[in-house]
C-alpha cells in the first residue's frame, strides 16, 4: 500500500514542499511503499549527511542549490536541474555547498 499525505490528482510545487532547517538536514516523504519511494531533502549551506549505504537503487535530483555527492570516495558536484544514479549498497555522503533541496527516488530491486 502506498503511504502518502498527498491526494492524487492535485498539483504541487515540488521545492515548496520542504523547508530548510537551521539545526539539521530536513527530510519529507512524498510517498513510499515496500518497493521504494520519493523523499525531499533540504540542506542549509554546510550541512551534510555522513557516509552511509544506499538502501535501494537511488536517483538524486537537485532541485535548488549545489551539493557535493561523494560516491565511493569520488566527489561529484550537482547543481539545480542535474541528477545522478547510485546503486544499492553503495557508500555515499552529501555536503551542501549552498542552501539546497534535492529529490531522492528509491527503487528496491
Amino acid at each position: 500500500m502506498l503511504e502518502t499525505d498527498y491526494k492524487f490528482s492535485e498539483v504541487h510545487v515540488l521545492a515548496n514542499q520542504i523547508e530548510y532547517g537551521e539545526d539539521r538536514v530536513h527530510f519529507k516523504n512524498i510517498f513510499a511503499n515496500d518497493n521504494g519511494g520519493v523523499a525531499l531533502v533540504a540542506f542549509k549551506a554546510g550541512q551534510k549527511l555522513d557516509t552511509h549505504i544506499a538502501p535501494a537503487e537511488l536517483m538524486i535530483t537537485v532541485l535548488e542549490g549545489e551539493i557535493v555527492f561523494t560516491v565511493v570516495d569520488k566527489p561529484h558536484t550537482l547543481r539545480a536541474g542535474e541528477f545522478m544514479l547510485v546503486g544499492e549498497g553503495v557508500a555515499h555522503s552529501v555536503l551542501a555547498k549552498a542552501d539546497s533541496k534535492m529529490m531522492l527516488t528509491k527503487v528496491k530491486a
